[in-house]
């Protein structure tokens, strides 16, 4: 665990209690320290699929740390007592990491999405953060990766020393691969779904005012409603009735 961030349990899963600065300047802090580790971004898609997987919800509980990505659960640590709980979303955690390590020196390495997005992303990192430090882009191919071709990325990963490495490939295919290889990485892994594509800009991500009042699910789901309906209607839907109790019952807990 990272010193000075802690947990509270939301429906039987360890979420972090903080918010995004500190958390960034916590896990830079002792990054030499939690190599071969991996934290999680958890939105209320991955808190309840993780009630429903078995393996999904080991591969988030053996994660070093699970990130409130999702205003839902920043509110309910809230009702809980906890008022400096703020969600931390992995696309802006990147940003923010990025951007802070360019005053440290450390390193990054980026794994998944496509070459067009990672060509993309190349420049608009070089832009925005020119003191970053990237040692490694790499898309991994669609199929499904042979034991010999994971063990050639970690390599590919190892040799480039980075401090840091960011997995985009989406849940829960980043957490499983993240648990897998936990222990070989050599850096600290995050996987960060989409974030890769909303800093190129090859995704547009819901505006701030949206993002604020805990709608991004939302704009998610009117882009794309014929895939995304049955993950954000009935998951959302089945979140609520399992947080009621939080929100109008559950007394405020004492430090």
């Amino acid at each position: 665990m990272i010193p000075d961030i802690k947990t509270k349990k939301l429906l039987g899963l360890k979420v972090a209690v903080t918010d995004p600065e500190e958390a960034a300047i916590k896990v830079l802090a002792d990054i030499d320290k939690l190599r071969g580790e991996y934290i999680t971004f958890a939105n209320v898609h991955a808190l309840m699929m993780s009630r429903g997987d078995e393996e999904y919800k080991k591969a988030q509980e053996d994660a070093l740390l699970v990130m409130p990505d999702g205003k839902p659960l920043a509110w309910c640590l809230n009702k809980r007592g906890y008022d400096e709980a703020e969600r931390v979303a992995g696309p802006d955690f990147f940003q923010r990491s990025l951007a802070m390590s360019s005053l440290t020196g450390k390193t990054h390495y980026l794994y998944g999405s496509s070459p067009e997005t990672l060509e993309a992303l190349k420049k608009k990192i070089e832009k925005r953060y020119p003191g970053a430090k990237v040692v490694g882009f790499e898309s991994p191919p669609f199929h499904e990766l042979s034991e010999e071709e994971e063990k050639a990325a970690i390599k590919r990963m190892n040799d480039s020393g980075a401090d840091y490495i960011w997995i985009g490939l989406g849940a829960p295919k980043q957490e499983l691969f993240m648990q897998r290889h936990k222990g070989e990485v050599k850096g600290l892994m995050l996987g960060v779904g989409a974030g890769f594509d909303f800093l190129a800009g090859t995704a547009k991500r819901a505006p701030v005012w949206m993002r604020w009042m805990g709608l991004e699910w939302l704009y998610r789901l009117l882009q794309d409603p014929g895939r995304l309906w049955k993950r954000y209607v009935v998951t959302n839907t089945q979140f609520i009735c399992l947080m009621l109790p939080y929100f109008f019952w559950a007394k405020k807990e004492s430090e």
